[in-house]
């Protein structure tokens, strides 16, 4: 396959009038001009062609989950994702009985040996069960508990090791000795639905903590007398912070705060999506609760809000727009730090000779015109 004429924003520098070409479902080659052949996908210079954005935190879309356990339900994800320009993702789990979080688990495993079509799992990010309680969110609270490395072997064992980022609160007992065992194996361990101070974040990320999950969100906030998890994670470069910039979760002004702050390197773009997002308003389900969905908001009945129904393009056109960003400084943050930090940044992230063709074809406006998956075209806008 050849992609022509549009710019490339490429790894090594922007070219445009470029040309691409896929061969095996990896990038070949990349130039300038025409090329030899007349063939190929030919594009206005006005169009961009990026590398797809890494969702590392996403429970479920278009009426799927990864609770429910189901080949459906990952393949139903994998399918529909491509659509916003999301090309690779972590299936997350959500607090839950022992038991609901293995089967999950199990299904992740049987999936990720025979894929569908779409954009590629990449693994398991597991949001709880060895939370806070203080700050579970819309996390069942009923669920919630202490850190257990035997435990969290046993969910890594029945996922065949695919769990590759858990999300828990370093300050109860046994989170800080979790969050050593996580990153002895390799696992990334992200501070989230936590209470912690400041000394406690410092504790953990000399422990091996090197992700924060959706900044703002579930986490002690920055107190004059006490930075809690926000202030420390600004302050701790160790750190990559997620966010969820749909103007619901983070006002835009806040957006535009921790940008400052943290900056373009050490932030990455999430959907925290739930199984509502390309669906009509309604009612729910998200670990056994009912959610209900009105004009872009998702909330529990009491209010908290559960996940989202953000779809990645509108999230980086948001942070362009809250920011003032360049779409170079998005790819940062929704590619290229993903990649590093799942470390898969060999093969995926950006757009080099040699690494996956998953492409995304944006046009002036930033909208989404076609999604390649692995050198094949898997999503194309309507005329």
């Amino acid at each position: 396959m050849w992609i022509k004429g549009l710019t490339i924003y490429a790894e090594n520098g922007v070219v445009e009038n470029g040309l691409l070409e896929i061969e095996n479902g990896k990038i070949k080659t990349i130039r300038q001009g025409e090329g030899d052949r007349d063939e190929g996908l030919r594009f206005p210079e006005t169009y961009k062609l990026i590398p797809g954005m890494i969702d590392v935190h996403i429970h479920g879309a278009d009426g799927a989950d990864t609770m429910d356990a189901t080949w459906d339900a990952l393949a139903t994800m994998a399918a529909v994702l491509p659509k916003e320009g999301t090309t690779a993702f972590l299936a997350t789990t959500i607090t839950q009985e022992p038991e609901a979080i293995e089967k999950a688990l199990i299904n992740a495993k049987n999936y990720m040996a025979k894929q569908g079509e779409g954009a590629e799992m990449l693994g398991v990010h597991l949001e709880g069960p060895f939370i806070n309680k203080n700050k579970a969110g819309a996390q069942p609270p009923q669920y919630i508990i202490d850190g257990d490395l035997a435990l969290f072997d046993h969910f890594q064992a029945l996922s065949g090791g695919h769990i590759k980022l858990v999300t828990l609160a370093p300050e109860i007992d046994g989170g800080l000795e979790l969050v050593k065992h996580l990153a002895e194996q390799g696992v990334v361990p992200s501070i989230g639905h936590s209470a912690a101070t400041k000394k406690d974040v410092d504790a953990a990320v000399e422990a091996g903590a090197r992700h924060i999950t959706h900044l703002f969100n579930g986490m002690s906030g920055l107190h004059h007398r006490e930075p809690g998890v926000v202030g420390a994670a600004f302050l701790h470069d160790e750190l990559y912070a997620e966010m969820i910039v749909d103007g619901i979760h983070i006002c835009p002004e806040t957006v535009n705060i921790a940008y400052r702050l943290k900056g373009k390197d050490r932030i990455i773009l999430i959907t925290d999506a739930m199984r509502a997002k390309c669906l009509k308003n309604g009612t729910y389900d998200l670990g056994g609760q009912v959610v209900s969905v009105r004009d872009g908001k998702a909330t529990l009945a009491d209010g908290t809000l559960a996940g989202s129904v953000l779809k990645m393009d509108r999230g980086f056109r948001n942070m362009m727009a809250f920011t003032g960003c360049e779409l170079s400084d998005i790819i940062q943050m929704g590619s290229v730090n993903p990649a590093v930090q799942l470390g898969i940044y060999d093969r995926k992230g950006s757009i080099k000779e040699g690494k996956d063709a998953d492409l995304v074809v944006l046009n002036e406006q930033n909208d989404i015109v076609m999604t390649i998956c692995r050198g094949k075209i898997v999503y194309k806008q309507s005329s």
